[in-house]
C-alpha cells in the first residue's frame, strides 16, 4: 500500500491543498496574541475587610475567624491563607485549577453575606475581587507634579486617568499605589474638652448634623415646580472649623475652639515616589488570555489625549513597560526560528549535494510551521516563548520526515529510475516508517497535557505545538514531499571542491562506521553490558544534577521589598526609604525606579514595610546582568541602618503568598502560639545560617509597641462609663474613625477624627484622655483603666484556619531550589516541635510536587511510545530495540547539563522528554529496513541490520544534524530570555550527539541479540513440542488404554 500515491498523481490538487494551508496559517500568525507565557490563571479570590483602629489580635479573631470558617464550607478551595494587621483584614482563597472562578466568587459573596451577623459592628462590608498572583502588570506609570498639591493629582489620576486606561480592550484593573486620595482631618484637643466638659461623641454628632447632604423635595407652585435645596454640606476644612459643637452660657463653643480642621489625605500613612519625587504610581493588569503587546499598544496611544488633559507642571512617564521584552523576546524566538530553518536547509544541501532537494525542504519547512499557527488560531493559543520555542524545535525534527523520504527517493533516482517512478517506490518502501516515526514522535507529548497543576497549564501549549508540527510534518512528508519530488528532483549532484570534499568525508565515515559495526558485532557482549552501565550511570547523574525550578531571565527588571524594625515612626520610615531610594539609584546600572513606604509586596499595608521597583538600562548599554546588580545592590543597601532590602529577579510566574518577600516560601502552623512562635524563631535563625540560600524573612514580628488599656470594669461601671464607650472614645482618639462624608462632583472624600498629633508623640497624653458618663460628666481614663506599655505583633496570618508564620528566601546565586529545600527540611527536622507542622508555598511547593510527578511522567511518556510502536509493528520485542537510544540520551543530556553548569528544570526535563521521541527515530529507521530485508530477501538478522545501518548511515546523520543544529541558537542562550530557554537546548542537542553516536553500535547489538534470543526461546518451545507429541504416541491417554483392553477382553 502507498499512502503518498493519490498525492503524487493528483499534484493540483496537493498544491492547491497546501496553499489553503499556508494561507490560513499566515491569516493566524496576523491574529494570534502576543505574551510572555502562556496565559495561566489561578482561581484566586481575596477578600478585604477593614475595621478602624482595631489591632491585628481583634482583626484575626473577630473578623478573619469568622469569615474562614464560613470559607472553610465552599467546595474546591485549593489554600486559604490569611494576614491580619492594623485595622484590616485580607483572605486568600485559592481554588483548583478546575474551578469555575465566576461560581466560586458567588459562592464566597454568599458566604461573606452569611457571616456578616457574626462581624462586629462598624466594620466595612468586607470587598471581594478577583486575582491572579501569576500575572504581573504589563505597564506601570508615574504622574509627577512639581506645583500641584498630590490631593489634587490622585484626584486626576482617579476620576480621569484610571477609568479612561480600564475602558481600554485589554485592560483588567488598574492599582493605585501612594494614593493621596483628599479627606479632612478633625484633630481635637483633649484638654480644651476637658475645660468646656465636652466628649468626643458630642463633636461626632456635631460634625454628622452640621454637613447633611439630603434631598429637600420639590415644591410645586400655581405656575411651575421648584426643586428646593439647602446647603447644609460641607466641602473644605475651612468649612468644618466653624461647626458649632455646642452652646455654654449661651456662647457658641466651635471646632476650631477645640482642635482644628485641616485638609489631608484619606492615607497619611503611604507615600511613593519616582526617581525621589513624590508621585501617584499607576500599575496596569491586563485581562486573562489579553495580547500583552496590543493591550500596552492600546494604552500607548491614548498618550498624547492623555497628556493634553494633564495639568500644568504634570508629567505621565513610563516605569515599567513588559511589552518590551515580549517583543524583544519574541522577535529572538522569531530569528532563532529562521536561523534553524537556514541551518537545517543547509544540512540538506551537503548531504544530498542536491539544489533541488534543498529547495523542497525550503518549501515544507514553513509549510509546516504556516500549518501549526493555524491550529493554534482554532485553539485560542498564543504566540509566546514557549510556543514559539517548540515551533523552533520542531524544525530540527519535522524535517526528518521530509528528509527521509527525500533520501529515498534520490537514492531510487541514483538506480536509473525516472522523478516519477522513484517517487513512488520510493515513498512506498519507506511510508511505514515515515507514519511510525510521526505517530511515535507526536505520542511523546501526550502525557505532558496529563500533566496536574500549574505545569501542566504551563506546557500544555507547548505540547500541542510540538505535536501538531509533527503530525502536519508527517502529512506533508507523504503527500507534498514526494509530489514535488516527482515533478522537480533532479538526479544531477551539485559539483564543487566543498561537495566533493564533504562526500569524501561522509564516504569515508560510513566506510569506517561499517567496519567497526562489524567490530561491535564480534562483542555484542561487551557492548550490551556497555548499555547497562550507562542505564546506571544515567539514574546516577539524575540525583547528582542539581534541580531547579523555571529558570529565571533578565527581564531588566528588579523587585524589592524593605522593612524597617517594628515601631518605627512613619516620618521616620520615609527617611530611610528615601535613603535606600538613592543608594539604589546611584547605581550605575539602574535607569528609573518606583518606592513606596507604608505599603509593600501584594498590596500588603503596615507602618514598617516598603517597595521598590528597579528598571535596568538596557541590556546593550549595562555592564552587569540583572543578578549581578542585585549583588551589588544588596551591599550597598547595607550602608542604611535600620533597613532591610530584599531583592530578586522577578520570576515569569510568581506563585508566593501574600506575605513572602523571597521567591520561596515555608509555611509553618500550629494551634499553640507559645509553641509555633519560638519554633518560627529558632527555624529562622537555622535557615539564616545556611550558606544556599539568602534573604531569609519572617512574617513573624512581636516587638511591635503596644499600649494595653486594661480597664478597670467595677470602676467604670460604679461612674456610668461602659468598656464599649471606652473602645469608642480610644477609636475616636487613636483610630482614625470615618465620621462624615464630603460629597463632591466626581467623588466623595471622607471625614477623620482623631486626638491632636501633639498629644500622640507621648504615652503620658494618654492622662489627658477623658470619657463621657451616661450622666454626663467628663471621667478621666486613668480612673478607670491601667495603662501600660507592652509589645504585640505587628501581623497575625492564618493558613488552613490555624495560627502560621511564613518564612520566605531567595537563592544564593549558582545555587539550586533542590539542595536548598533538602536543607531546609533538615533544618526543620531538628528544631521542630510536635504539634507544628511545616508546607511549602508558591514555588516552593510546585517544585516538590513536579520533582514527584516528573520522574512518573517521564516513565509514562516511554511507557506510550513502546505501547504505539508495539501497535505499528505487531511485536513485542522490537519496540525495545527502539528505545534502547532512550538511557544513552538522557546520560549525554545530564552529562551536558553538569559541564555547562546547568539545573535539571522545567524546561531541560522536557527536554529529555523531547528526547525521547527524537532519538527513537534512529533506531525505528534501522528496525524498519531490516525487518523488510528479513521479510523480502530472507537475509540472516546480523547481515539484515548491518546492510540497514549502512543504508540509512545518510539519513540518521542528516536528521540528527538538522535536529542539532535547529536545537544550537537555543543552547547557545541568544536573544532576550535566551538564558531561560538554554538549559531546554543544551539538554536536548547533548542528548542527541551522545546517542547518535553510540545507538548506531547499541541498537544493532541489540537487534542481533534479541533476535537470537527470540529464536532460542522458538526453538526450545519447538522441542518441547516434539517431545511432547512422541510422548503421546507412547503413552496414550488413560481412556484410550482402558478402551484398549475392554476390546481385548470382548476379542474384537
Amino acid at each position: 500500500m502507498n499512502l503518498s500515491r493519490i498525492f503524487i498523481e493528483r499534484p493540483v490538487a496537493t498544491a492547491v491543498l497546501t496553499a489553503g494551508l499556508c494561507l490560513f496559517g499566515l491569516f493566524a500568525f496576523g491574529t494570534l496574541p502576543v505574551n510572555e507565557l502562556p496565559s495561566v490563571d489561578f482561581p484566586t479570590l481575596q477578600v478585604t475587610a477593614n475595621l478602624p483602629g482595631a489591632d491585628p489580635e481583634t482583626m484575626a479573631r473577630v473578623v478573619a475567624t469568622p469569615l474562614e470558617r464560613e470559607f472553610s464550607t465552599i467546595s474546591g478551595i485549593d489554600s486559604m491563607s490569611s494576614v491580619s494587621g492594623s485595622s484590616s483584614t485580607r483572605i486568600a482563597l485559592q481554588f483548583r485549577l478546575d474551578r469555575d472562578i465566576d461560581s466560586a466568587a458567588q459562592d464566597v459573596q454568599g458566604a461573606i453575606a452569611s457571616a456578616m451577623r457574626r462581624l462586629p459592628d462598624g466594620i466595612d462590608p468586607p470587598q471581594l475581587r478577583k486575582t491572579n498572583p501569576a500575572d504581573s502588570p504589563v505597564l506601570i506609570l508615574a504622574l509627577t507634579a512639581e506645583t500641584l498639591p498630590l490631593p489634587e493629582l490622585n484626584e486626576f489620576a482617579d476620576t480621569r486617568l484610571t477609568q479612561r486606561l480600564s475602558m481600554l480592550p485589554g485592560v483588567a484593573q488598574v492599582v493605585v499605589y501612594g494614593a493621596q486620595k483628599y479627606a479632612v482631618r478633625l484633630y481635637l484637643n483633649p484638654n480644651a474638652l476637658a475645660q468646656r466638659n465636652l466628649g468626643f461623641d458630642q463633636v461626632v454628632e456635631a460634625v454628622q448634623e452640621a454637613n447633611s447632604n439630603r434631598p429637600a423635595g420639590i415644591m410645586d407652585g400655581a405656575e411651575r415646580a421648584y426643586a428646593v435645596t439647602a446647603d447644609a454640606d460641607l466641602k473644605t476644612a475651612a468649612d468644618f472649623r466653624d461647626v458649632i459643637v455646642a452652646f455654654q452660657n449661651g456662647i457658641p463653643v466651635r471646632l476650631k475652639d477645640i482642635g482644628r480642621a485641616e485638609d489631608s489625605v484619606e492615607n497619611d500613612k503611604a507615600l511613593s515616589w519616582f526617581n525621589g519625587e513624590r508621585s501617584i504610581i499607576l500599575a496596569v493588569q491586563r485581562q486573562p488570555g489579553a495580547n500583552t503587546v496590543e493591550t500596552v499598544n492600546g494604552i500607548r496611544e491614548v498618550f498624547p489625549e492623555v497628556r493634553a488633559q494633564l495639568p500644568a507642571g504634570v508629567e505621565l512617564r513610563v516605569l515599567l513597560d513588559r511589552s518590551e521584552f515580549v517583543r524583544a523576546s519574541i522577535h529572538d524566538v522569531n530569528f532563532t526560528l529562521v536561523l534553524a530553518i537556514v541551518l537545517v536547509s543547509g544540512v540538506v544541501l551537503m548531504f544530498l549535494s542536491n539544489l533541488s532537494s534543498t529547495l523542497i525542504t525550503v518549501l515544507i519547512l514553513p509549510t509546516s510551521v504556516l500549518g501549526s499557527f493555524a491550529v493554534m488560531h482554532l485553539l485560542g493559543y498564543s504566540l509566546n516563548n514557549l510556543s514559539l520555542m517548540a515551533l523552533t524545535l520542531a524544525v530540527g525534527f519535522v524535517v526528518d520526515d521530509a528528509i527521509v523520504v527525500l533520501e529515498n527517493i534520490s537514492r531510487h533516482m541514483q538506480m536509473g529510475k525516472d522523478r516519477l517512478t522513484a517517487a513512488l517506490d520510493g515513498t512506498r518502501e519507506i511510508g511505514f516508517t515515515v507514519l511510525s516515526m510521526t505517530i511515535s514522535l507526536a505520542a511523546v507529548f501526550i502525557p505532558i497535557l496529563f500533566m496536574a497543576g500549574i505545569l501542566g497549564r504551563l506546557f500544555a501549549e507547548f505540547a500541542v505545538t510540538v505535536g501538531v508540527a509533527v503530525l502536519i510534518s508527517g502529512l506533508i512528508s507523504l503527500s507534498l514531499t514526494p509530489m514535488l519530488c516527482g515533478l522537480f528532483l533532479k538526479s544531477t549532484r551539485a559539483d564543487g571542491p566543498v561537495y566533493r570534499a564533504f562526500d569524501a568525508l561522509f564516504e569515508r565515515s560510513r566506510a569506517f562506521y561499517g567496519k567497526s559495526l562489524q567490530v561491535a558485532m564480534g562483542h555484542r557482549g561487551s557492548m550490551l553490558m556497555a548499555s547497562a552501565a550507562i542505564l546506571v550511570a544515567t539514574g546516577w547523574l539524575y540525583t547528582a544534577v542539581p534541580k531547579g525550578f523555571i529558570p529565571s531571565q533578565d527581564t531588566g527588571t528588579i523587585n524589592g521589598s524593605t522593612r524597617a524594625p517594628e515601631g518605627t515612626p512613619f516620618p521616620e520610615l520615609v527617611k530611610r526609604q528615601l535613603a535606600l531610594t538613592e543608594v539604589v539609584r546611584a547605581n550605575r546600572n539602574v535607569e528609573s525606579l518606583m518606592s513606596t513606604a507604608g505599603q509593600g509586596f501584594g498590596g500588603v499595608s503596615g507602618g514598617n514595610v516598603g517597595r521598590i521597583i528597579v528598571r535596568l538600562k538596557p541590556a546593550a548599554d549595562r555592564e552587569a546582568s540583572a543578578d549581578e546588580v542585585i549583588q551589588e545592590l544588596r551591599r550597598a543597601a547595607r550602608a542604611v541602618e535600620g533597613m532591610e532590602l530584599v531583592l530578586q529577579n522577578p520570576p515569569a510566574i510568581r506563585m508566593g503568598s501574600i506575605t513572602g518577600a523571597g521567591e520561596f516560601q515555608v509555611v509553618l502552623r500550629g494551634s499553640d502560639l507559645t509553641s509555633l512562635y519560638p519554633a518560627a524563631q529558632a527555624i529562622e535563625a537555622r535557615l539564616e545560617a545556611l550558606p544556599m540560600i539568602e534573604d531569609v524573612s519572617s512574617s513573624l514580628e512581636l516587638a511591635n509597641p503596644e499600649i494595653q488599656v486594661h480597664i478597670r470594669r467595677e470602676r467604670a461601671a460604679s461612674l456610668g462609663v461602659s468598656p464599649q464607650e471606652i473602645e469608642t472614645v480610644l477609636g475616636s482618639a487613636f483610630g482614625g474613625s470615618e465620621i462624615s462624608t464630603i460629597y463632591g462632583a466626581n467623588d466623595q472624600y471622607p471625614v477623620f477624627i482623631q486626638l491632636d498629633s501633639a498629644f500622640q508623640r507621648d504615652v503620658n497624653a494618654l492622662d489627658a484622655l477623658y470619657v463621657q458618663s451616661r450622666m454626663g460628666r467628663l471621667v478621666p481614663l486613668a480612673s478607670i483603666a491601667d495603662i501600660r506599655q507592652g509589645v504585640g505583633p505587628i501581623s497575625i496570618e492564618h493558613f488552613g484556619q490555624l495560627p502560621s508564620v511564613t518564612l520566605s528566601f531567595n537563592l544564593g546565586r549558582e545555587q539550586s531550589i533542590g539542595a536548598g529545600l533538602s536543607a531546609i527540611r533538615e533544618a526543620m527536622r531538628e528544631a521542630l516541635p510536635s504539634g507544628i507542622s511545616s508546607v511549602l508555598s508558591g514555588s516552593a511547593k510546585s517544585f516538590e510536587e513536579s520533582t514527584r510527578d516528573l520522574p512518573i511522567l517521564l516513565g509514562i511518556t516511554v511507557l506510550v511510545v513502546y505501547m504505539i510502536l508495539a501497535i505499528l509493528y505487531e511485536h513485542l520485542g522490537h519496540p525495545l530495540t527502539i528505545l534502547t537510544a532512550l538511557p544513552l540520551a538522557g546520560f549525554g543530556a545530564l552529562v551536558m547539563l553538569l559541564l555547562f553548569d546547568q539545573e535539571l528544570n522545567m524546561f531541560s526535563f522536557v527536554g529529555i522528554i523531547l528526547l525521547v521521541g527524537l532519538v527513537k527515530k534512529n533506531g525505528i529507521m534501522m528496525v524498519d529496513f531490516s525487518l523488510t530485508l528479513q521479510r523480502e530477501k530472507n537475509l540472516p538478522a546480523e547481515q539484515a541490520i548491518v546492510e540497514a545501518c549502512l543504508v540509512r548511515f545518510r539519513p540518521i546523520m542528516m536528521t540528527t544534524m538538522a535536529a542539532i543544529l535547529a536545537t544550537l541558537p537555543i543552547a547557545l542562550g541568544y536573544g532576550a530570555g535566551g538564558e531561560a530557554r538554554q538549559p531546554l537546548g543544551i539538554a536536548v542537542a547533548g542528548g542527541l550527539l551522545f546517542s547518535q553516536f553510540l545507538t548506531l553500535y547499541i541498537t544493532p547489538t541489540f537487534y542481533v541479540s534479541l533476535e537470537r534470543f527470540v529464536q532460542r526461546l522458538r526453538m526450545h518451545a519447538s522441542g518441547r513440542s516434539s517431545i511432547h507429541r512422541r510422548a503421546t504416541t507412547l503413552n496414550p491417554p488413560q481412556g484410550e488404554l482402558q478402551e484398549t483392553k475392554e476390546r481385548r477382553k470382548s476379542g474384537l
